[in-house]
């Protein structure tokens, strides 16, 4: 068992690493393992698109349903900006969806944006929810540019931005995400 889990831990290491978008397949009956953590961690941590596929879906009653909402939202938290998608790989159920999803992904990946369009929403965001203080100081963030393509990637200046907060690099990204209609994208 330990062998067979290694190969297939270091075959889908390889895998996240050449793909450009990964559909993590979760059983639903067995819930968020600690393994499929730790892949999604990884995932995350290489700037990957995501979908996450709870498969087994039409196997759950409404209880079992609500239980693993509740359980992918508290552990998959990290992961906010994949797509999830509810299917039944035996029954076909939902496997339509998941291809729509990736289109959806695809065009996501090239999005286009231009600077000026990339600093006004900087600016409306930061016009809703001021970013906190750091030292008594106010972060003050002037403008964004678009720092790559596929996906994109959009870089801030200002003064402090080495001291921006998670939370707020995560409130920003959720207004690009939002605005752009990225989809299972990270921002």
């Amino acid at each position: 068992d330990n062998a067979v889990e290694k190969i297939s831990a270091g075959k889908s290491l390889q895998t996240i690493d050449s793909a450009r978008t990964i559909i993590a397949v979760i059983d639903a009956s067995e819930g968020v393992t600690d393994q499929d953590l730790a892949l999604l961690g990884l995932a995350v941590q290489t700037g990957k698109s995501l979908i996450i596929a709870l498969n087994k879906w039409d196997g759950l009653d409404a209880g079992q349903r609500q239980h693993v909402e509740a359980q992918v939202e508290r552990k998959l938290g990290f992961a906010d900006y994949a797509a999830f998608q509810r299917m039944s790989a035996l029954h076909g159920t939902g496997v339509g969806e998941l291809f729509d999803t990736l289109e959806q992904i695809r065009a996501s990946l090239v999005a286009r944006l231009k600077s000026s369009e990339a600093t006004m929403l900087l600016e409306q965001a930061v016009s809703q929810h001021s970013p906190p203080l750091v030292r008594g100081r106010r972060i003050k963030l002037r403008y964004a540019h678009v720092g790559g393509h596929d996906p994109l990637r959009i870089i801030v200046h200002g003064n402090q931005t080495e001291s921006v907060p998670d939370s707020y690099r995560r409130y920003l990204e959720g207004v690009y995400r939002h605005a752009l209609r990225l989809v299972g994208t990270p921002g």
